[in-house]
């Protein structure tokens, strides 16, 4: 498999925020979201075999694991990488975008889906089938950058009845949106929904690898 980093960090999303994770970034992303973050991701990285990342991953000590991209279910590799995580005992989050196929994952690996609102530009290709194939320990992943994408991702939560189903964390674009804006925003309409605020750009600011 190809991956692009791998770190341990202080979670800065989700429902886990503030616990201590290895992060494991896969290369390639099928997706150029306008605000994305991690754009070194879409081809930087090295080879690795599942034999060797599970050794690194087992140096850092601690049981949290989250795989992330870019995009890591286009590499076919992650899920017996994710299987073998779950038999050694480990907590997995795996966040996707949403857009390709979750059913082969592992059943116990909390998936994460970062629905993708129009300002992202890519919103048109998300898999909504997805939804029928999670359940309660999964996750839901909103970045918002304006307006615009707060009311759409109203709908779209009633839509799908998301609040009832899953913990959905609505995420301000970094640099696009304000923390206060959107807080109001939920604070006005009484939303059961988690602000996420990326925790992890607060503690290391201005850094954006290994964080």
């Amino acid at each position: 498999m190809k991956i692009c980093e791998i770190f341990k960090s202080i979670q800065g999303e989700s429902s886990y925020s503030g616990l201590p994770f290895i992060f494991v970034r896969f290369t390639g992303c099928n997706l150029r979201c306008a605000y994305c973050d991690t754009t070194y991701a879409y081809e930087e990285g090295y080879q690795i075999s599942e034999k060797e990342l599970l050794e690194k991953i087992k140096l850092y000590g601690i049981n949290n694991v989250e795989i992330t991209g870019g995009e890591p279910l286009l590499q076919n590799e992650v899920y017996a990488l994710g299987d073998s995580l779950i038999k050694s005992g480990y907590t997995i989050l795996l966040e996707t975008n949403g857009t390709l196929d979750i059913s082969r994952l592992n059943k116990k690996i909390i998936k994460v889906i970062d629905i993708k609102c129009p300002g992202s530009g890519e919103s048109k290709k998300t898999e909504w089938n997805n939804l029928d194939k999670l359940d309660r320990k999964d996750e839901i992943k909103f970045v918002i950058m304006n307006r615009d994408d707060y009311v759409w991702t109203k709908r779209i939560s009633e839509k799908f009845s998301l609040t009832e189903k899953f913990t959905v964390n609505l995420s301000p674009a970094f640099k696009y949106l304000k923390p206060q804006e959107l807080a109001r925003w939920i604070l006005e309409d009484n939303l059961t929904v988690r602000l996420n605020l990326q925790l992890h750009k607060y503690i290391w600011k201005g850094v954006e690898r290994g964080v």
